[in-house]
């Protein structure tokens, strides 16, 4: 009934790096979970070496997305690391690749595999955690439900009530609960009123 289906997403719990010698160039990764763009323009920055050849990076956080070939040839670096976070289902993550060149050229193809390569094997390495997505809604109900209703809510898994406004009839009340359980929450509410609640979700 609510969106269509939901795909989990996940993000990182912490820092975490790797790194591999491709042709006698080294490449390392660092990954990490930034919370807006501003974080990732942080992280990148703190994660990126000056004294390296190329700090090629890409982050995604909802529905943004950024990434950076830092001289390398274009779509070689920053759009091979955004497949990695993608490909491993990731959100609000950051991911930096620092190379440092061995004096071998890779080729466009080498480039690639070494980049999101090195990204991939930061991020299936790093221990991640289930990013549940949220959905607002309004509950306007009279006095005569208001308490069970609140209870109810309240009992239930992942259910915040944010704000409560009072009316002459009764309350309205402010919640988001987790997308995938919105059903559930407008069944109960219209259960526990007899339908007399009015229910409205913020899209």
């Amino acid at each position: 009934m609510l969106h269509g289906r939901m795909v989990a997403r996940f993000t990182l719990v912490e820092l975490t790096t790797a790194q591999q010698e491709i042709k006698k160039s080294r490449f390392i990764a660092a990954a990490g979970p930034v919370a807006d763009e501003a974080t990732a323009k942080d992280f990148v920055a703190a994660h990126s070496d000056p004294a390296a050849n190329h700090n090629c990076w890409a982050w995604r956080f909802g529905q943004s997305y950024r990434f950076n070939d830092n001289g390398e040839p274009s779509g070689t670096a920053g759009k091979p690391i955004l497949a990695a976070i993608d490909g491993q289902g990731l959100d609000g993550v950051a991911v930096v690749v620092t190379r440092w060149f061995g004096g071998v050229l890779l080729g466009s193809g080498g480039l690639m595999r070494a980049y999101g390569g090195t990204a991939a094997l930061s991020l299936r390495a790093a221990e991640k955690v289930a990013l549940v997505e949220s959905i607002s809604a309004t509950i306007a109900c009279g006095f005569g439900d208001l308490t069970l209703v609140q209870a109810r809510l309240g009992a239930f898994p992942g259910v915040q009530v944010r704000d409560q406004a009072f009316t002459d009839t009764g309350a309205v009340l402010s919640v988001s609960a987790p997308k995938a359980k919105a059903d559930g929450v407008a069944r109960l509410v219209t259960d526990l009123t007899s339908g007399r609640a009015i229910i409205r979700w913020d899209e």
